[in-house]
């Protein structure tokens, strides 16, 4: 899980939009969020099942 983005011509906002969207598209962003606090399990276990919800509707919306 190695992450690698190179910086060409001192253009660091493209390199770092370019880590962002790998970031993103692995899903490290959503389990930083996660887990910057803690959160009570009966809350978790609410949001697991809106989460299966939304996919389910999607799922069946296609």
């Amino acid at each position: 899980m190695a992450l690698e983005i190179k910086v060409f011509d001192n253009q660091v906002e493209k390199a770092l939009k370019a880590l962002k969207r790998q970031m993103a598209k692995e899903g490290l962003l959503k389990e930083l969020k996660k887990r910057q606090a803690y959160e009570k399990p009966s809350v978790k276990r609410k949001k697991k099942q809106a989460e299966a919800r939304r996919k389910k509707l999607k799922a069946l919306s296609r």
